[in-house]
């Protein structure tokens, strides 16, 4: 595992050096595009409008289009910006955990103590741990100046990327603003369903099937040649039941009570 950013983790007169790492990785199955007709594979190019020549990534910069004019901005342009240079992830303030709503969160990152003592690396892992309380830091990477939650998973203090005020919509949905009458008989029978299959999360138990199929597939052809169908793999699917919304709510949280006690009683 290979560090993408080295700086340090500042909170007052403190300095904690840091290294930063990807916390997560995509285990989708890369796929390519091709030409049906035989196969070939497809690429892309990039490609000047003026001179029609196809132009490597090193020569390409970035610009902004007012509409009017045009402004070039280098990569040396963007890498003399002041918040770019910084290598410091700054905590701004400590606020209580439960204040941290989860739709703000973005890309995860792991911090790994940069210093022959992890003195106070350790010593601010354990005082957010003690007082329930996450550090909203700011810092630079990859010329973006990101905010971001600073909390404890386990032993190592986690950087959670978090998304500005402005990138987070505004649920506006008509259908919700008519009043709604709930009766305490469906609060209960929803409650028992709720209950019926509550338990403990345990990710592990959950895999992505699509994924899980998609490799069987591909593995199905490399093993049989290219003639092999989706059904002859997998086997004939059980056609979805068809129809509309469900009009009596009660019925269907009684029948969806019924259905999950029988099913934990038949697991033992």
């Amino acid at each position: 595992m290979r560090a993408i950013w080295k700086g340090s983790l500042t909170f007052g007169l403190v300095n904690v050096p840091v290294k930063l790492y990807a916390a997560t990785e995509d285990h989708d199955v890369s796929l390519h595009q091709v030409h049906d007709a035989d196969g070939g594979r497809i690429r892309y190019q990039r490609t000047c409008e003026i001179c029609g020549d196809v132009v490597e990534f090193r020569h390409i910069d970035k610009a902004f289009d007012d509409g009017e004019r045009t402004v070039v901005l280098t990569s040396d342009d963007l890498a003399a910006l002041p918040a770019e240079r910084s290598r410091e992830i700054e905590v701004v303030e400590f606020v209580p955990s439960e204040q941290v709503d989860p739709i703000t969160f973005d890309r995860a990152y792991m911090l790994e103590p940069d210093s022959g003592s992890p003195k106070a690396y350790v010593l601010l892992r354990e005082t957010l741990e003690q007082t329930d309380r996450t550090a909203i830091v700011r810092f630079s990477l990859r010329q973006k100046t990101r905010l971001a939650a600073l909390r404890v998973r386990g032993d190592v203090l986690m950087l959670q990327t978090l998304l500005w005020a402005d990138e987070v919509r505004e649920a506006a949905f008509p259908a919700l603003d008519a009043p709604v009458k709930i009766s305490s008989k469906e609060l209960e029978l929803s409650a028992s369903l709720v209950e019926s299959f509550s338990s403990d999360f345990r990710p592990d138990e959950y895999v992505d099937e699509y994924q899980r199929e998609l490799r069987t597939l591909i593995e199905a052809k490399l093993e049989r040649g290219d003639a092999v169908d989706t059904a002859a793999t997998f086997g004939e699917a059980a056609e979805a039941p068809k129809g509309g919304e469900v009009i009596d709510l009660m019925e269907a949280l009684r029948a969806s009570v019924e259905r999950s006690r029988a099913a934990r009683a038949a697991r033992g």
